[in-house]
């Protein structure tokens, strides 16, 4: 998972795998994820993040996760 923050244009782009999107869902005004032809979802946007989200937070946490956990029951 890749964070990043253009503060000029003030968008969050939160990219969740190395897969190229297909298409993408307004879930929100300013909030789009994008997705795959299979539905999974590859990113999300947050557009106005500064007036959504305290953005320094975000960009703050650091994520350690057990890729064993990651893969146990996927197909």
């Amino acid at each position: 998972m890749k964070v990043n923050y253009d503060k000029e244009a003030d968008v969050i782009y939160i990219k969740l795998g190395d897969k190229e999107p297909d298409g993408v869902v307004e879930v929100s005004e300013g909030v789009n994820v994008d997705t795959t032809f299979e539905n999974k979802i590859v990113g999300i946007e947050i557009l106005e993040a500064s007036k959504k989200m305290d953005v320094e937070t975000i960009l703050s946490y650091t994520l350690e996760l057990d890729e064993k956990i990651l893969t146990a029951g996927t197909a």
